[in-house]
């Protein structure tokens, strides 16, 4: 039975045998060579399909990949249900024989043995009472309309989380008709909705405080339009949308979004931190989230700035700074690689979590600065890419930090001012004072910073286990030299080694590669862990 009337161009739909693979219809008619009406999606993943869109040197609709696009009769194409007829076949529809049977672990002998779930006979019963449904996931089930409004709101009157992710809404008006029948919802999903343009008529959203929108097509333009439907708005989750750029409607910042505390830009195009600036009187802001852009450097607005910020904008208060309570801020996987934008970071008045890996500039294996330098360049930060700083990693690094450049720029005051902002600082704090190798013979000479206790520990697969070794070793022995060494204290005579040092809150330890590098150089500090390895 053929059903060509339903299916309009720009629809989406869903296999009628999987309502994960998801599309949208380029197309509806003949294809030459084929008896019949075809459709043809395509869909949003794209491996799902089959062609680009074009069939025997004839181009039908266009895809977005060379393999996201096919035709199908309309029979095998579905137009999705209403949000009430997701919730029914989620949380009412009892458990198949088939499903019975998933439900199993394999024994030591490969066989099958049934789990029995503790109290499943009560927990389906209890969630099959919708009145009783606080929070409900119906993702990926086909939902494309609301239903009859006055029945959402009588069957599910105290739902507060509702995750619709994956399914086949796009008008802005289901979602606000979806809002206000559910006066208690709090966070609402959309991820993976490809939602319309058009948001006029979007009712107030008194309740919606977590909004996650990843996904779903929506640019800074609607993002600006959707804030005055959103009052009580705390989290904004913007994921995936290829966002290039923030440009304010209103004004040179953006404005509103008062109670928001946590932005969340992952995964989009932004390049230019001007943009980001443009997000810093979000007073209420702690937590902006920006991994997976393409920023290639941050900086923080001068006070010259700040006051030529005051005097355009009369609206904001005197006490005013950018960022004022800003607490996390997520940059991994950018483009960044200067040290000015590590040594801004201090400059944000309360900034305490920062996440910076999988940039050049905190890359070792890029010629990046390893994690001990990060600590040290960064005053205030108490979570470093994930790990929490203990105070004991802190005063480690920092004092591994100042006699790393004392090491290298002792003679270059000038040039450690320069490049060195918390150097003198540092050196001060801990007492450190300047030691020179002494000149002439008179007596041996004084290594710079005295002997270093060093943990080694050989992990080489073809020696199998050793005990680790800790030995006093001078601060100006070279990578070669310990290598030299550890063949003798590990009796590696006929392989070629590899040393890495392994760092406190870093996930891989750093490799040390420059033999002409002193311990010093590599700032390896005291009771400090090598490991000594194998070349593969």
């Amino acid at each position: 039975m053929e059903q060509t009337t339903f299916f309009t161009l720009g629809q989406r739909v869903h296999s009628s045998t999987d309502p994960r693979r998801v599309g949208t219809v380029k197309f509806v008619g003949n294809v030459e060579g084929y008896s019949g009406t075809w459709v043809g999606v395509d869909w949003d993943n794209e491996g799902d399909g089959k062609h680009d869109g074009s069939i025997n040197g004839v181009r039908y609709l266009q895809g977005r990949s060379q393999n996201s696009a096919s035709f199908l009769r309309p029979q095998n194409l579905s137009l999705g249900i209403s949000l009430l007829q997701a919730l029914k076949l989620r949380y009412q529809s009892q458990s198949t024989e088939q499903d019975e049977d998933e439900m199993y672990v394999l024994s030591a002998s490969n066989k099958r043995v049934s789990v029995q779930l503790l109290g499943k006979d009560k927990i389906q019963d209890k969630l099959s009472r919708f009145e009783e449904l606080t929070s409900a996931s119906i993702s990926y089930l086909g939902v494309s309309t609301p239903g009859d409004p006055a029945e959402i709101s009588a069957s599910v009157p105290n739902l507060k989380e509702l995750d619709l992710m994956g399914n086949l809404i796009t008008d802005w008006k289901d979602v606000g008709t979806i809002c206000e029948q559910l006066p208690h919802l709090v966070a609402l999903n959309l991820s993976n909705n490809l939602m319309t343009q058009n948001i006029t008529g979007l009712p107030l959203l008194k309740a919606i405080r977590v909004l996650v929108l990843n996904s779903t097509g929506i640019n800074w333009s609607q993002v600006e339009i959707l804030e005055h439907s959103l009052p009580v708005i705390e989290e904004l989750h913007l994921m995936g949308n290829n966002i290039s750029s923030i440009k304010p409607t209103s004004s040179s910042t953006v404005q509103g979004f008062d109670s928001l505390r946590l932005l969340n830009l992952e995964d989009n195009c932004l390049a230019e931190w001007d943009d980001i600036l443009k997000l810093s009187q979000l007073k209420s802001l702690e937590q902006l989230y920006l991994n997976k852009n393409k920023l290639t450097c941050i900086f923080y607005p001068d006070k010259n700035k700040i006051q030529e910020f005051l005097s355009n904008h009369e609206s904001c208060e005197e006490s005013y700074f950018p960022f004022q309570n800003l607490r996390c801020l997520l940059l991994g996987s950018n483009e960044i690689n200067d040290l000015a934008s590590i040594d801004s970071l201090n400059t944000f008045p309360k900034l305490i979590d920062i996440r910076f890996s999988d940039n050049p500039i905190a890359d070792p294996g890029r010629g990046g600065l390893p994690r001990f330098v990060l600590i040290a360049r960064l005053a205030k930060v108490e979570m470093l890419n994930g790990s929490e700083i203990s105070a004991r990693e802190r005063k480690e690094s920092e004092i591994r930090y100042v006699r790393l450049v004392m090491s290298k720029l002792l003679d270059n005051p000038e040039e450690i001012n320069c490049l060195h902002p918390r150097f003198v600082e540092l050196k001060n704090f801990y007492g450190i004072e300047d030691e020179r190798p002494s000149v002439g013979a008179a007596g041996p000479q004084k290594m710079a910073s005295g002997l270093l206790s060093i943990t080694l520990k050989c992990v080489a697969s073809s020696v199998g286990e050793k005990l680790p070794l800790t030995k006093k070793l001078p601060a100006t022995t070279t990578v070669g030299k310990l290598k030299a060494l550890c063949e003798s204290f590990f009796k590696l005579k006929s392989l070629k080694l590899k040393l890495f040092l392994q760092e406190e809150g870093s996930p891989l330890p750093m490799l040390l590669d420059d033999e002409m590098a002193t311990l010093m150089d590599m700032g390896i500090g005291n009771e400090s862990t090598i490991i000594v390895d194998e070349e593969s």
